[in-house]
Protein backbone atom coordinates (compact mmCIF):
# COMPACT_ATOMS: atom_id res chain seq x y z
CA UNK A 1 0.00 0.00 0.00
CA UNK A 2 1.52 3.33 -1.13
CA UNK A 3 1.40 6.51 0.92
CA UNK A 4 2.24 9.24 -1.56
CA UNK A 5 2.44 12.75 -0.15
CA UNK A 6 1.61 15.00 -3.12
CA UNK A 7 3.19 18.44 -3.21
CA UNK A 8 0.66 21.28 -3.30
CA UNK A 9 1.64 23.83 -5.94
CA UNK A 10 0.85 27.50 -5.40
CA UNK A 11 -0.05 29.91 -8.15
CA UNK A 12 2.68 32.52 -8.70
CA UNK A 13 1.41 36.09 -8.58
CA UNK A 14 2.18 37.76 -11.90
CA UNK A 15 -0.08 40.77 -11.26
CA UNK A 16 2.96 43.05 -11.60
CA UNK A 17 2.68 42.49 -15.37
CA UNK A 18 0.74 45.66 -16.05
CA UNK A 19 1.12 48.11 -18.91
CA UNK A 20 2.79 45.63 -21.22
CA UNK A 21 3.44 46.98 -24.69
CA UNK A 22 0.82 45.52 -27.03
CA UNK A 23 -0.61 43.02 -24.52
CA UNK A 24 -3.64 44.36 -22.66
CA UNK A 25 -4.60 43.77 -19.06
CA UNK A 26 -7.83 42.15 -20.32
CA UNK A 27 -5.70 39.68 -22.31
CA UNK A 28 -3.54 39.00 -19.25
CA UNK A 29 -6.61 38.45 -17.05
CA UNK A 30 -7.85 35.73 -19.41
CA UNK A 31 -4.39 34.17 -19.54
CA UNK A 32 -3.91 34.28 -15.76
CA UNK A 33 -7.23 32.47 -15.37
CA UNK A 34 -6.04 29.70 -17.68
CA UNK A 35 -2.78 29.43 -15.72
CA UNK A 36 -4.76 29.20 -12.44
CA UNK A 37 -6.61 26.23 -13.93
CA UNK A 38 -3.34 24.44 -14.67
CA UNK A 39 -2.17 24.93 -11.09
CA UNK A 40 -5.50 23.70 -9.69
CA UNK A 41 -5.59 20.68 -12.02
CA UNK A 42 -1.97 19.77 -11.26
CA UNK A 43 -2.88 19.64 -7.58
CA UNK A 44 -6.09 17.73 -8.27
CA UNK A 45 -4.31 15.11 -10.42
CA UNK A 46 -1.53 14.69 -7.83
CA UNK A 47 -4.15 14.17 -5.12
CA UNK A 48 -6.13 11.65 -7.18
CA UNK A 49 -2.97 9.66 -8.04
CA UNK A 50 -2.09 9.56 -4.32
CA UNK A 51 -5.61 8.44 -3.35
CA UNK A 52 -5.65 5.69 -5.97
CA UNK A 53 -2.19 4.52 -4.90
CA UNK A 54 -3.30 4.46 -1.25
CA UNK A 55 -6.29 2.33 -2.29
CA UNK A 56 -3.98 -0.15 -4.02
CA UNK A 57 -5.20 0.86 -7.48
CA UNK A 58 -1.89 1.57 -9.19
CA UNK A 59 -1.81 0.05 -12.65
CA UNK A 60 -5.55 0.52 -13.17
CA UNK A 61 -6.76 2.37 -16.27
CA UNK A 62 -8.02 5.22 -14.07
CA UNK A 63 -4.65 5.61 -12.29
CA UNK A 64 -2.76 5.40 -15.62
CA UNK A 65 -4.93 8.00 -17.32
CA UNK A 66 -4.66 10.48 -14.46
CA UNK A 67 -0.87 10.00 -14.48
CA UNK A 68 -0.82 10.81 -18.21
CA UNK A 69 -3.03 13.83 -17.64
CA UNK A 70 -0.69 15.04 -14.90
CA UNK A 71 2.05 15.63 -17.50
CA UNK A 72 -0.29 17.88 -19.50
CA UNK A 73 -1.41 19.89 -16.46
CA UNK A 74 2.05 20.13 -14.89
CA UNK A 75 3.75 21.30 -18.10
CA UNK A 76 0.90 23.73 -18.78
CA UNK A 77 1.50 25.21 -15.33
CA UNK A 78 5.28 25.34 -15.62
CA UNK A 79 5.44 26.66 -19.20
CA UNK A 80 3.10 29.51 -18.27
CA UNK A 81 5.40 30.33 -15.36
CA UNK A 82 8.37 30.48 -17.73
CA UNK A 83 6.34 32.58 -20.17
CA UNK A 84 5.08 35.14 -17.67
CA UNK A 85 8.46 35.06 -15.94
CA UNK A 86 10.29 36.23 -19.05
CA UNK A 87 8.03 39.28 -19.54
CA UNK A 88 8.23 42.76 -18.04
CA UNK A 89 6.57 46.03 -19.07
CA UNK A 90 8.57 47.61 -21.86
CA UNK A 91 11.21 44.87 -21.73
CA UNK A 92 14.46 45.01 -19.80
CA UNK A 93 18.10 44.86 -20.69
CA UNK A 94 19.55 43.42 -23.86
CA UNK A 95 20.77 39.96 -24.80
CA UNK A 96 23.45 39.08 -22.25
CA UNK A 97 26.90 37.66 -22.85
CA UNK A 98 25.97 34.03 -22.08
CA UNK A 99 22.89 34.09 -24.30
CA UNK A 100 24.73 35.89 -27.10
CA UNK A 101 27.62 33.41 -27.04
CA UNK A 102 25.23 30.44 -27.18
CA UNK A 103 23.10 31.79 -30.06
CA UNK A 104 26.15 32.94 -32.03
CA UNK A 105 27.47 29.39 -31.81
CA UNK A 106 24.25 28.12 -33.39
CA UNK A 107 22.85 30.94 -35.51
CA UNK A 108 25.80 33.26 -36.07
CA UNK A 109 24.10 36.28 -34.44
CA UNK A 110 21.29 37.31 -32.10
CA UNK A 111 19.44 38.82 -35.08
CA UNK A 112 19.55 35.49 -36.96
CA UNK A 113 18.35 33.66 -33.83
CA UNK A 114 15.46 36.12 -33.43
CA UNK A 115 14.55 35.75 -37.11
CA UNK A 116 14.38 31.97 -36.68
CA UNK A 117 12.42 32.25 -33.38
CA UNK A 118 9.86 34.54 -35.04
CA UNK A 119 9.60 32.15 -38.01
CA UNK A 120 8.78 29.34 -35.57
CA UNK A 121 6.18 31.55 -33.88
CA UNK A 122 4.40 32.44 -37.10
CA UNK A 123 4.01 28.82 -38.19
CA UNK A 124 0.41 27.70 -38.46
CA UNK A 125 -0.74 25.73 -35.48
CA UNK A 126 -1.12 25.91 -31.75
CA UNK A 127 1.57 25.60 -29.16
CA UNK A 128 4.72 27.14 -27.82
CA UNK A 129 7.96 28.45 -29.22
CA UNK A 130 10.84 27.72 -26.88
CA UNK A 131 14.49 28.61 -27.23
CA UNK A 132 16.19 25.73 -25.44
CA UNK A 133 19.74 25.71 -24.18
CA UNK A 134 21.60 22.44 -24.69
CA UNK A 135 24.07 22.46 -21.81
CA UNK A 136 26.02 19.49 -23.14
CA UNK A 137 27.33 21.44 -26.15
CA UNK A 138 26.45 25.04 -25.22
CA UNK A 139 24.08 25.84 -28.08
CA UNK A 140 20.53 27.20 -28.40
CA UNK A 141 17.81 25.44 -30.38
CA UNK A 142 14.45 27.01 -31.28
CA UNK A 143 11.63 24.47 -31.08
CA UNK A 144 7.92 24.62 -31.90
CA UNK A 145 6.14 22.48 -29.30
CA UNK A 146 2.49 21.76 -30.13
CA UNK A 147 1.38 20.00 -26.94
CA UNK A 148 2.52 20.75 -23.40
CA UNK A 149 3.44 17.18 -22.61
CA UNK A 150 5.17 16.11 -25.84
CA UNK A 151 8.15 17.09 -27.92
CA UNK A 152 10.40 18.68 -25.32
CA UNK A 153 14.03 17.71 -26.01
CA UNK A 154 15.43 15.75 -23.06
CA UNK A 155 18.00 17.63 -21.00
CA UNK A 156 17.46 20.96 -22.79
CA UNK A 157 16.71 24.00 -20.62
CA UNK A 158 13.96 26.46 -21.63
CA UNK A 159 15.43 29.97 -21.73
CA UNK A 160 12.94 31.98 -23.85
CA UNK A 161 9.34 30.76 -23.73
CA UNK A 162 6.58 32.26 -25.90
CA UNK A 163 3.00 31.05 -25.77
CA UNK A 164 1.49 30.98 -29.27
CA UNK A 165 -1.76 29.26 -28.38
CA UNK A 166 -4.60 31.55 -29.45
CA UNK A 167 -5.61 32.17 -25.83
CA UNK A 168 -2.36 34.16 -25.45
CA UNK A 169 -3.38 36.84 -27.96
CA UNK A 170 -7.02 36.52 -29.15
CA UNK A 171 -8.32 39.33 -26.94
CA UNK A 172 -5.86 41.76 -28.54
CA UNK A 173 -5.16 40.28 -31.99
CA UNK A 174 -6.89 38.23 -34.67
CA UNK A 175 -5.27 34.90 -35.60
CA UNK A 176 -4.00 36.48 -38.82
CA UNK A 177 -2.21 39.12 -36.70
CA UNK A 178 -0.10 36.66 -34.72
CA UNK A 179 3.06 38.44 -35.89
CA UNK A 180 1.90 41.65 -34.14
CA UNK A 181 1.53 39.65 -30.92
CA UNK A 182 5.06 38.28 -31.39
CA UNK A 183 6.34 41.85 -31.79
CA UNK A 184 4.58 42.74 -28.52
CA UNK A 185 6.15 39.71 -26.85
CA UNK A 186 9.63 40.88 -27.85
CA UNK A 187 8.85 44.45 -26.77
CA UNK A 188 8.29 43.08 -23.25
CA UNK A 189 11.01 40.44 -23.11
CA UNK A 190 13.09 40.51 -19.94
CA UNK A 191 16.60 39.78 -21.23
CA UNK A 192 17.99 39.73 -17.69
CA UNK A 193 15.74 36.76 -16.90
CA UNK A 194 16.63 35.06 -20.18
CA UNK A 195 20.35 35.34 -19.47
CA UNK A 196 19.89 34.07 -15.90
CA UNK A 197 18.36 30.84 -17.25
CA UNK A 198 21.57 29.80 -18.97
Amino acid sequence: MSTLMPHKYEQIDFSHLKKLTGISEDQLAVHFGLYAGYVANTNKCNQLVAELAAAGKTGTPEWAEINRRLGWEYNGMRLHEYYFGNLTAGGRGKPGAKFTAAVEKTFGSVDKWKEDFIACGTMRGIGWVIAYYDETVGVVSNQFIAEHDMGHPAGFKPIVVMDVWEHAFMVDYKPADKKKYIEAFFANLDWDTVDSRI
